[in-house]
C-alpha cells in the first residue's frame, strides 16, 4: 500500500466523525494539501441564492467570492470536468486580479469538481502550486478521489447543520412560550443557554455536552404552562397552596420531558426538575443538596439567577452587576454549587459580552 493511500485512509475516521461543515472543510483541505504536495488548496462551495462560488476555507488565509460561471473554478463547476493547467498566466480563464490584489504568483492548477449524493455539482476543489513539478495525471486522480469523499461528507454535514438549526428554533419556540405569560423576553432564554454553554465549556465539558446545555437551559421553565394564570400572574407575594403549586412547575416540566430518548430533552428534563434545588438542600422540590443535583441544573441556576438579577422586569428595576455578584458569592456553598460559581466569576468578561449582545 503506497504512503498516500496509508495517509488517507487513517484519515477517513476523523473526517466521517465530523459533522460540522465549518470544521470538515479545513480537514479536507489540509489532507489534499498534504497528500499532492502542493502550496495551497481551496474549497470552493456553491451559493445559489447569490449564483457565486466561494470559500469557506483556503489556504493562505484568501476568502474568495467570484460568480459561479468566472475563472477557472467557474468553468470547472459549469463543465462538471475536470482541469489540470500547467501555465496558469498563459490561460485565459485564469483571473490574474487575485495575485494581484494579494501578492502570490500562481503557477499551476489542478481543480475538479465536487458532487452530491446525487451527482449534482455543488463546488470545486482545487490545489495550486505543486511544491516540484507540475500535476500529474495520478494528482487529478487522487484529487478526485478526494473530492467524491468531500462532496458526499459537506453534504451531509451541511444537512447535519440545517436540521440543528431547525432544531435549535423549535426548541427555542417552545421554551419561550413557556416564559411568554411571564414578563421575561425570549432574550432571556437565549442568554441563559449562552451562560450556561459558556460555564460548562469553561469547566471542560465537551463540544456536544456544551451544545445539548445551550439547548436545554432556556427550557427549565416549561413546566410554567402547567401553572394557573391566576397564580403565575398574581402581582403580589405568593402565599401558602399558591406557592406550593407555583412549585410544581419543575415537576410538570419534569413530566412533559423525561420519556424522550433525545439526550438533549433528557437533560432538559432533569434541568427543569432541579433547577431550584440549593447546594445546601434548602431548595425544592425534593431538596437535594451537593452533587445530588445533577451539574447542568446547577449550572443553569447561576446564569438564570444572575440573568434574572441584571434585567428589568415590571416588578422590579436591574441590579447592577456589581450588586448581583455580591448577592451571589454571598450565596455560594448555600444557593450555588462554589467550584462553579467560581468559573461563573472567572469568565465574567465573556458573560457580559453575551448580556450586551442580547439585549431586551
Amino acid at each position: 500500500m503506497s504512503d498516500k493511500l496509508k495517509r488517507l485512509l487513517s484519515s477517513a475516521g476523523s473526517i466521517a466523525r465530523e459533522r460540522n461543515a465549518e470544521k470538515l472543510i479545513p480537514l479536507l483541505a489540509d489532507l489534499a494539501k498534504d497528500l499532492l504536495e502542493v502550496d495551497r488548496c481551496s474549497l470552493f462551495l456553491h451559493d445559489s441564492s447569490k449564483d457565486t462560488l466561494y470559500t469557506m476555507v483556503a489556504h493562505g488565509n484568501v476568502k474568495i467570492e467570484v460568480p459561479a460561471n468566472a475563472g477557472v473554478v467557474g468553468a470547472v463547476f459549469a463543465s462538471g470536468e475536470p482541469l489540470l493547467i500547467h501555465d496558469a498566466y498563459a490561460d485565459p480563464r485564469f483571473n490574474k486580479e487575485v495575485d494581484k490584489a494579494t501578492g502570490y504568483i500562481t503557477r499551476n492548477i489542478l481543480a475538479v469538481p465536487l458532487t452530491d449524493s446525487r451527482g449534482r455539482v455543488i463546488g470545486v476543489f482545487q490545489a495550486i502550486n505543486k511544491l516540484s513539478g507540475d500535476f500529474s495525471l495520478e494528482d487529478m486522480e487522487l484529487l478526485q478521489l478526494l473530492a467524491t469523499y468531500a462532496g458526499n461528507s459537506i453534504e451531509a454535514g451541511l444537512l447535519y447543520q440545517k436540521i440543528r438549526s431547525a432544531y435549535r428554533e423549535t426548541v427555542m419556540r417552545l421554551s419561550h412560550a413557556a416564559e411568554y405569560k411571564d414578563p421575561e423576553t425570549y432574550n432571556h432564554i437565549v442568554r441563559i443557554g449562552l451562560i450556561a454553554s459558556l460555564i460548562a465549556q469553561k469547566s471542560g465539558y465537551d463540544e456536544e455536552y456544551c451544545y445539548n446545555l445551550q439547548m436545554a437551559a432556556p427550557m427549565h421553565d416549561i413546566g410554567k404552562i402547567g401553572v394557573p394564570d391566576a397564580i403565575l400572574l398574581k402581582k403580589g407575594k405568593l402565599e401558602g397552596e399558591e406557592w406550593e403549586i407555583m412549585k410544581r412547575h419543575t415537576i410538570i416540566g419534569y413530566e412533559i420531558l423525561k420519556d424522550s430518548e433525545n439526550e438533549l430533552l433528557q437533560m432538559a428534563a432533569r434541568i427543569s426538575l432541579e433547577h431550584h434545588e440549593r447546594w445546601d438542600g434548602t431548595g425544592y422540590p425534593y431538596g437535594k443538596r451537593g452533587e445530588e443535583i445533577c451539574v447542568e441544573a446547577r449550572i443553569t441556576s447561576i446564569a438564570d439567577v444572575f440573568d434574572a438579577l441584571t434585567s428589568k422586569r415590571p416588578y422590579k428595576p436591574a441590579w447592577s452587576v456589581e450588586e448581583a455578584l455580591d448577592y451571589m458569592r454571598r450565596l455560594s456553598g448555600k444557593h450555588f454549587d462554589p467550584e462553579l460559581l467560581e468559573v461563573f466569576f472567572q469568565n465574567l468578561e465573556e458573560v457580559l459580552i453575551i448580556k450586551e449582545k442580547y439585549p431586551d
